[in-house]
């Protein structure tokens, strides 16, 4: 029986690259997708948006560093916490007073106070960061272009479905072992899923071609 995948193997393996989204040069994905995503495989998580002092805020502030926020995700009984500064435009921390900063384009650009709308969107922005911690994103704020379960192997469905289409083939056996020999393996099952994707793809362009 296969092993059964832990919440890192399972959230970390998931291919989000068509719901990314970029603003200022850095890359995230919506709140609404990342949760749902979660829920679909873990219906049981949940999260927690911390709060602080006598009246509650989801935020704690100094003068000095600005803003920051705080959140907790559990899923089944594992729990991890995230922080994450409110920020501007810029990527900047944001203050309780207003304040301007330049870029190599402009100078002067102004920023007002810090408002329960910023802090709300960092809240959520947290809360997606704290998600990675569980897997869900993680290859994106590494920098990497494709989670990991990429290079896994393939299933025995694929496999199948690999056998059925080199079987096609008016000479199967030379095609098979010349994929075998071109990707240095013994049998389809030793393929990731990277090259199986690359096999099929091949053999259907030659299809076209022909």
């Amino acid at each position: 029986m296969a092993k059964e995948k832990s919440i890192f193997e399972t959230l970390f393996g998931i291919n989000l690259n068509d719901h990314i989204e970029k603003k200022n040069g850095l890359s995230y994905i919506s709140w609404p997708y990342a949760w749902a995503e979660v829920k679909k495989h873990y219906p049981d998580a949940s999260y927690e948006i911390k709060l602080f002092g006598e009246n509650h805020l989801p935020y704690v502030f100094d003068e000095n560093t600005g803003y920051m926020v705080f959140t907790s995700v559990t899923i089944k009984n594992i729990t991890h916490e995230m922080w994450l500064p409110v920020m501007d435009n810029a990527n900047k921390t944001m203050k309780s007073v207003k304040y301007v900063y330049e870029t190599k384009y402009r100078k002067n650009i102004p920023v007002e106070t810090a408002t329960m709308f910023d802090i709300n969107k960092a809240i959520m922005r947290c809360l997606v960061k704290n998600l990675a911690m569980f897997g869900l994103g993680l290859y994106i704020y590494a920098g990497e272009d494709l989670p990991e379960s990429r290079s896994e192997s393939i299933s025995d469905t694929q496999i199948k479905h690999l056998n059925d289409i080199v079987n096609a083939f008016d000479d199967p056996e030379r095609l098979r072992n010349n994929i075998l020999s071109s990707y240095n393996v013994a049998a389809f099952r030793d393929l990731n899923m990277t090259q199986y994707n690359e096999i099929v793809r091949k053999i259907k362009d030659r299809n076209k071609n022909q």
